[in-house]
């Protein structure tokens, strides 16, 4: 073997195994947390996180609707993808119609890309899709700090099929060095004249939204046939698509929960949250430990029925729950725990204990730090 050879063959080992390090850039590409719901129906008046983790829906002036699942359909060495499935189809196409499936990165995750510099780093993402027939998407960068795009069109057949896009890397735009997000990872599903009506060019970085999507754009809106299966999907510097940076479900869990925890109730008897100050007949309050510091400040929400079990008074019902304006930041690194505030209707004793549990099979407790 020359030593071409042996450089190049050295290189392949360095970037197609798995010994390469950190390269996936994205969160739960592998499709496998699911949070919030394995499936969701009637999607499509509004978006928004559905079922997988870090993986949400933009959609806009459409009447189509379709159900996202987690399926266990999915190619060789995966155990899970998000399925999508027209149930309402919409052939008449306004121009402001728009669906993605789309996830969306920090700028702080995305400073080696260089972007807005002379040595701005090309990037390759590759995925794994199917349909239930032949058709065209678009797969889009969004530069959200400067409105910038670039997009690129693949096919989808009755096969899975993977796909490799290396896109140009951009010299205009920095990306800003925060927690917010600076661009969004768009898969381009179906969209009206507003994205469609000029012409497009592939893999070139710009500003007009009538270039966002492929001169060849199939619409998943096309009938209730139409299903988008995707999974595998990864986003990594360089030209170079390397083997799928697979990750324990433990470890995307905790990366998932820097920005959404769902404490469900999972037990057969009463799931117990914290343990509340009593500090009057019907307020409470306690500090919640999050598994993971948050990105920011969480929102709390809850479902089913909630309880709180007081030595004075016995088990008795939430009326209403919220985050008192206390959180604790761990050395700049995100918010880890959270001041629950929890009042019920009366039969507490100021200075007591109580416990924060539920009461239901269907009660949760939901922190939001979505981007």
């Amino acid at each position: 073997m020359t030593k071409a050879a042996e450089l190049a063959k050295m290189g392949e080992v360095l970037t197609n195994s798995q010994i390469g390090g950190r390269r996936n850039i994205l969160i739960n590409g592998s499709q496998i947390v699911a949070q919030r719901a394995t499936q969701v129906t009637g999607i499509g008046a509004s978006g928004g996180y559905q079922t997988v983790d870090r993986w949400t829906i933009s959609a806009a002036n459409t009447a189509g609707r379709f159900t996202m699942d987690q399926s266990t359909d999915a190619p060789s060495g995966f155990a899970n993808s998000t399925k999508l499935t027209c149930t309402t189809a919409d052939t008449s196409i306004a121009a402001g119609e728009i669906l993605q499936f789309q996830t969306k990165i920090e700028g702080q995750d995305l400073q080696s890309l260089k972007k807005g510099t002379s040595d701005a780093e090309k990037v390759t993402v590759s995925f794994y899709v199917k349909g239930n027939a032949s058709a065209t998407y678009t797969c889009e960068l969004h530069d959200r700090d400067n409105t910038r795009y670039n997009g690129q069109e693949f096919s989808v057949t009755t096969s899975w099929t993977r796909i490799i896009l290396t896109f140009i890397g951009d010299t205009t735009g920095a990306f800003d060095n925060d927690n917010a997000v600076s661009m969004s990872l768009n898969f381009n599903l179906h969209g009206g004249s507003t994205y469609t009506g000029g012409t497009f060019s592939s893999n070139t970085w710009h500003t007009t939204d009538n270039q966002r999507f492929g001169d060849n754009q199939t619409s998943f809106f096309d009938s209730t046939d139409r299903t988008f299966f995707i999974t595998g999907i990864q986003l990594e510097v360089g030209s170079q698509a390397t083997p799928f940076e697979h990750r324990s479900y433990g470890e995307e869990l905790a990366l998932c929960q820097r920005y959404f925890h769902k404490s469900e109730n999972t037990d057969v008897d009463y799931k117990r949250y914290a343990v509340m100050h009593v500090e009057s007949s019907t307020n409470t309050r306690a500090k919640y430990p999050l598994p993971v510091p948050m990105r920011d400040h969480p929102a709390l929400t809850s479902s089913g029925t909630l309880a709180i079990y007081a030595s004075s008074g016995g088990i008795i019902n939430v009326s209403s729950i919220s985050l008192n304006p206390v959180f604790t930041q761990n050395a700049g690194l995100g918010f880890r725990d959270v001041c629950i505030f929890a009042v019920v209707s009366s039969g507490l004793t100021a200075g007591t204990i109580g416990t924060l549990l539920s009461n239901n099979a269907a009660a949760s407790l939901q922190f939001d730090a979505e981007l």
